[in-house]
């Protein structure tokens, strides 16, 4: 499969579809934007089952009014969500940002433990600080994780963009996320360690959690934006590294979309 195909749902709020279908098609993706309401619609020439890769986008759908994902997530129950089961079922990969993070975890994708895809066992709550907070944050990434969209990497800056996200877990779950190396990506201090200090941990989630996966490795959702740097020139210290004389090609975001194409190819 050359160009492995993507589904982008958009729409109802969701902003981020541009950038996401530009990191798809640049990490050799066929990428197509559908909004969430021509999915719904049962005639609708598009299916969940045509692809391979799902995106859940960042944004604020529904504006977040009834909580980040909460009715967007309720949208999807009423009438994708067996199909969503059986594009899991199936093998399918899925990565959601930030908004679509909170998304997955409010439909239960994620954690996804004991194959149950169906029941809520986390959610993402406000930041200990209140109000949206956007600003660039360090993760590292967990090597012995499953996650399939982070092999490889260690670490990257990223920005962060939110106002929802604290990660909490059911009791016991959190224990079993850590066992089973389910936390793909986490917050880093300036000492390179997982912090639960602000502002480099900009929610307070315990553990420093910014992502997570499921046990197949295939479903994973994390807080901070990788469509957000796909271009080395978005970095914040882009002048300082071009005057150092060794620029990156791209943005360090493009090795999470790359991982996924990957992975499918």
């Amino acid at each position: 499969m050359s160009e492995p195909r993507v589904l982008i749902i958009t729409g109802l709020g969701l902003n981020c579809e541009a950038e996401t279908e530009s990191a798809f098609t640049m990490a050799g993706g066929c990428p197509d934007k559908v909004h969430l309401l021509d999915l719904l619609d049962a005639s609708a020439p598009r299916k969940i089952a045509d692809y391979p890769i799902l995106a859940f986008i960042g944004g604020f759908a529904y504006g977040d009014h009834l909580g980040a994902g909460s009715v967007f997530a309720n949208k999807i129950r009423w009438r994708l969500y067996d199909d969503l089961v059986r594009f899991i079922e199936r093998g399918g990969l899925a990565l959601g940002v930030c908004n679509g993070f909170q998304t997955m975890v409010r439909l239960g994708l994620l954690p996804g433990l004991d194959g149950d895809t169906r029941t809520p066992r986390a959610t993402l709550a406000p930041n200990d600080r209140p109000g949206y907070r956007d600003a660039w944050v360090r993760l590292g990434f967990d090597s012995s994780s499953p996650c399939i969209w982070t092999r490889g990497i260690e670490a990257m800056d990223l920005p962060a963009r939110h106002g929802e996200g604290k990660f909490i877990a059911a009791p016991g779950v959190a224990e079993r996320l850590d066992r089973d190396r389910l936390v793909a990506a986490r917050y880093l201090g300036p000492d390179g360690r997982p912090t639960q200090e602000w502002p480099w941990n900009p929610n307070g989630s315990a553990g420093a959690v910014a992502g997570i996966c499921d046990p197949s490795g295939r479903i994973f959702g994390l807080m901070p934006h990788p469509d957000a740097f796909l271009y080395p020139f978005q970095h914040p210290q882009w002048s300082r590294r071009r005057l150092a004389g060794d620029p990156p090609p791209e943005g360090d975001g493009m090795r999470i979309f790359r991982n996924g194409i990957s992975a499918v190819r």
